[in-house]
């Protein structure tokens, strides 16, 4: 598209504003510039000559398709050119790679032992890298050589009594003669057995200096924690040894621990401060009482308390479950408290320990149950009465709750089973065992193991037969629940709930206080000095 145009004398293209545009035909000879002849110029210096040289090269380089662009005309001629020309490039780079082992510098400065020892006379090393640095001086004529090399006049140890090991073994071993061992081991046995000493305990010995070359050194004295209450120490007057007694004052208040079940009822109670053994303790008493997953909310406050013992010293000891209780709502909903010898829980009633249900004799999932069938053996529909449990060959089969055995044997298509008398009417046998673990008119306990899964009898396969009786007469086993439990009276009931009442009025935390030193144990108190405290004794081996 072209527009019409006035050209001045000037040579100027010129057009108005509104000047219309029309079409134009050119032709060729109007648009590509006619070749004609040209006349170059010798170059007559070097330097011109070089330019020219260069210049040339460059157009005839540029006609030169050296890099063609591999991603065009893929299978060309053309592409394998350039794909040559990559891969030749490619080898020769990598045949000109670097090493890539490291290089190794050269020293600032030669050193020779002579400048080390130089070097190591001027600097200060630590103590406790021996600290064998500073100018040493070599040793002159007047300097006179010793025989032997001098003891110190005591040394410290540490020795820890390892489990099944004697205490008078445990002294020779770390040095002790075997005179003083033993008169050490008869001084103790005065206070308190040999065999009560806890596996652990640490004692501190003292030894003194040899009465002569190769001999044991003597014992000057020696000290340790006999009991959680008492300290023995042993120390040589006019030498003899002699023992002292150091009673330990020690505040028995019960730990008590209450807070919120949750979601989780473990983990509530161990964030609360529980010990995890308590807190097993708790667990398995409550289960053995309650449903724990129907018998729980998470709003309900569970109630802890454990034996405590502080002593003034510091040290802190936790026993056994001393109570147990669930409060709802602000009222209590289960309190069991530990009593008597055999250690068994009561309800605040009176009412001895309380078993939720049946334990199931395995671990294995009901195969068949209770009723009418066709026997898999003899081919007929004849009443199945008990239920069959899946468990592989060897398992342990345990009794359901207490009772006594009053048949163990062969029985017939119910191969080796026992049978147990609960009491109140009810029986219960196991069929089919491989190998029974009670005797008849053995008395048994809820989750003592009776025998082990077998296939005997007519038996398809390794499992487990239980059957119910209740006043000789077959029932469903799921339909049974056992309620074990004890009954306290009299004298006894009273003194259960008085031990209850002033159990319940420990207050949360407060044995978690420090024990408060009497005068006495202040004033014989000695103030331990810094440097003290870095000399400490070492463990013997």
């Amino acid at each position: 598209m072209y527009q019409s145009r006035e050209i001045d004398e000037a040579g100027d293209a010129g057009r108005g504003d509104d000047a219309p545009w029309r079409s134009v035909a050119l032709a060729h000879t109007q648009i590509v510039e006619e070749a004609r002849s040209r006349t170059l110029q010798r170059a007559d210096g070097f330097r011109e000559k070089f330019d020219e040289w260069r210049f040339a090269a460059s157009q005839t380089l540029a006609q030169v398709d050296l890099a063609p662009d591999l991603a065009e005309a893929i299978g060309s001629r053309r592409w394998f050119r350039g794909l040559g020309t990559f891969l030749g490039l490619s080898a020769f780079a990598l045949a000109l790679w670097p090493d890539f082992s490291p290089v190794e510098a050269a020293p600032a400065m030669e050193i020779d032992g002579t400048s080390q020892d130089e070097f190591r006379s001027q600097m200060i090393l630590p103590l406790a890298l021996g600290a064998d640095s500073g100018r040493h001086m070599g040793a002159t004529p007047r300097v006179a050589e010793l025989k032997r090399a001098p003891e110190r006049p005591q040394i410290q140890l540490l020795a820890t009594l390892a489990r099944g090991d004697g205490f008078d073994r445990m002294l020779q071993r770390a040095g002790v003669g075997a005179a003083d061992a033993a008169r050490v081991a008869e001084l103790v046995g005065r206070s308190v057995a040999l065999g009560d000493i806890d596996p652990g305990t640490q004692v501190d010995i003292t030894l003194g200096r040899r009465p002569a070359p190769g001999e044991a050194r003597p014992l000057d004295k020696l000290a340790f924690r006999a009991r959680f209450d008492l300290q023995l120490a042993i120390e040589r007057v006019d030498g003899n040894l002699a023992l002292r007694r150091i009673p330990i004052r020690v505040d028995d208040t019960p730990l008590r621990i209450r807070g919120t079940v949750g979601s989780s009822l473990y983990r509530s109670a161990r964030a609360a401060g529980a010990p995890a053994s308590a807190v097993q303790q708790y667990l398995k008493t409550l289960g053995d009482q309650i449903d724990m997953d129907r018998g729980l909310r998470p709003t309900d406050t569970f109630d802890i308390i454990v034996s405590h013992r502080r002593a003034a010293t510091g040290e802190r000891q936790a026993g056994q479950l001393l109570f147990a209780g669930i409060e709802r709502g602000g009222k209590p909903v289960t309190q069991l408290m530990r009593w008597g010898k055999d250690g068994q829980f009561y309800e605040a009633s009176g009412v001895g320990e309380q078993k939720s249900g049946l334990m199931r004799p395995v671990p294995g999932a009901v195969s068949s149950r209770f009723g009418m069938r066709r026997h898999p053996i003899l081919g007929y529909r004849r009443m199945h009465a008990g239920l069959d449990f899946r468990a592989s060959h060897g398992t342990a089969i345990v009794a359901v709750t207490d009772g006594t055995v009053n048949a163990a044997g062969r029985m017939g298509g119910c191969g080796n089973a026992v049978r147990i008398d609960h009491g109140g009417g009810l029986q219960t046998r196991y069929c089919h065992m491989s190998r029974m673990a009670v005797r008849s008119g053995q008395r048994v306990s809820r989750g003592q193991v009776i025998g082990y899964v077998g296939s005997t009898g007519l038996s398809t396969g390794a499992h487990l037969h239980y059957e119910m009786y209740r006043n000789g007469r077959a029932v469903d086993p799921a339909s049974v629940q056992f309620v074990t439990r004890a009954q306290l009276s009299g004298e006894e009931l009273r003194r259960f709930r008085d031990s209850l009442t002033r159990l319940r009025t420990v207050e949360p935390g407060a044995a978690l206080a420090e024990l408060q030193k009497s005068s006495t144990e202040t004033a014989s108190e000695e103030p331990t000095r810094e440097i003290d405290k870095l000399d400490r004794p070492r463990k013997a081996g």
